[in-house]
């Protein structure tokens, strides 16, 4: 199995090229099941997660052809309607292929999916919702058998709570749906923005009647297009806080700034020196680091994705520190590993009650999720002498090239097996 021996106490500086998005090709990759024809996309991460996704679309008779920077896939023989647990076990998104498949076809047999064990994430809010469309279900061994007996019908449907998924499965669904939906209280994320473009690119109708409402009138066939997919917001932000914690100087490269504004507000709060200009952000780390209470939300807020990095540079604070994890209740995993480092990190429910001016010692260490991964990477990156991470293909599932990246900057980093 592969590890990251990391060498730390180096200050990084330079340009970190940022790839297209997890969150946005995911939710893109599996709307593309509505189409009968063509679709291009370009900018999608080589990533684990959109490998298994695609993985997930050959095995439901998508035809996929990989070029150097786009893939292109075509559905004219795509008939299968089974997503298999092997394919969905090791990713949370797997489970956006129920909407689709039901809109195209009336009929769906979609694993219950993995990933991460950061929280239950239930998708009892995406068969809820779909239920009011029309959809009958239940839940066999594992398995969601799911029928729309008259096909999916427009209905008014207002979230218990916001979810990204339930939020992405409904839009895509809700677009070949008869008649008019309307979908209140929806995650707002760019991510489902992005979603929503690429469908309305397809010819799909789509309007935004609130800052969380959308109309959608349902159609039944789309257009072929060539889409880029946005840029990784949370890989954005993970770079701006390993400058942050490394005292380091760098420029990120290809974002749009006004989507991670929230993450730049804080970092300028605690210290940080920010330059922005149209596609990218100067970031030159502090010395003095100043502590900060935040606590993670539905975007605009602070994402969740970024509480583990973020709780990493706040060990550097000069006071104690607060986070409050507020979207998922089993996020706090890689506490246990930064305590190991010398961090003094206490959990108090769904708070974190972090000590600053906390100097990391290396370590060996074992990641347990996506973004647990890369904050002991981080973590690694300040602490003097060698730290091995194990169970790395987490970070594999959502960072393109992390090691190279690092190393272009001047990290001293390798992979070993």
């Amino acid at each position: 199995m592969q590890k990251l021996e990391v060498f730390g106490a180096k200050k990084l500086k330079g340009q970190i090229n940022i790839s297209g998005s997890k969150n946005a090709s995911l939710p893109i990759l599996a709307a593309t099941l509505l189409s009968k024809n063509q679709i291009t996309l370009r900018n999608l991460p080589k990533v684990k997660d959109i490998e298994t996704m695609m993985n997930l679309l050959d095995s439901l008779g998508s035809n996929i052809k990989k070029a150097k920077d786009k893939i292109i896939i075509n559905n004219s023989y795509q008939k299968k309607t089974f997503a298999s647990y092997n394919l969905v076990k090791t990713m949370r998104a797997g489970i956006l292929v129920l909407g689709p498949l039901l809109a195209k076809f009336g009929n769906a047999k979609v694993s219950l999916p993995g990933g991460c064990a950061i929280g239950t994430r239930p998708v009892d809010i995406h068969l809820d919702a779909l239920s009011k469309l029309g959809v009958k279900y239940k839940i066999i061994q594992g398995y969601v058998h799911a029928t729309a007996p008259k096909g999916l019908i427009g209905n008014k449907i207002r979230f218990s709570k916001i979810s990204v998924g339930a939020t992405e499965n409904l839009i895509i669904a809700a677009s070949f749906a008869k008649g008019s939906t309307y979908l209140s209280n929806i995650a707002i994320e760019a991510e489902i923005k992005d979603l929503i473009n690429f469908l309305k690119s397809m010819g799909c109708n789509i309007k935004w009647t609130g800052k969380r409402s959308v109309k959608i009138e349902g159609v039944s066939e789309v257009e072929d297009i060539t889409y880029p997919v946005m840029f990784d917001r949370i890989e954005a932000g993970t770079y701006l806080i390993a400058a942050a914690v490394t005292e380091g100087n760098l420029k990120i490269k290809n974002i749009i700034p006004k989507i991670i504004q929230t993450e730049i507000n804080i970092l300028k709060k605690i210290g940080a020196k920010i330059n922005i200009k149209k596609d990218e952000v100067h970031i030159v780390g502090n010395k003095k680091i100043k502590s900060i209470n935040i606590k993670t939300a539905p975007y605009p807020g602070f994402p969740t994705d970024l509480q583990a990095q973020m709780m990493v540079l706040l060990c550097k604070a000069n006071k104690q520190s607060v986070i409050k994890e507020d979207i998922f209740e089993n996020r706090f995993m890689h506490v246990a590993e930064l305590n190991r480092m010398g961090a003094q990190i206490l959990i108090k429910g769904n708070k974190a009650i972090v000590q600053g001016n906390i100097n990391f010692a290396p370590a060996e260490l074992m990641a347990t999720d996506l973004r647990a991964s890369v904050s002991l990477v981080l973590a690694a990156l300040t602490a003097k002498g060698k730290s091995v991470i194990n169970r790395i293909y987490h970070l594999d599932r959502g960072y393109e090239n992390i090691e190279k990246k690092l190393k272009r900057v001047g990290a001293k980093i390798r992979r070993v097996n």
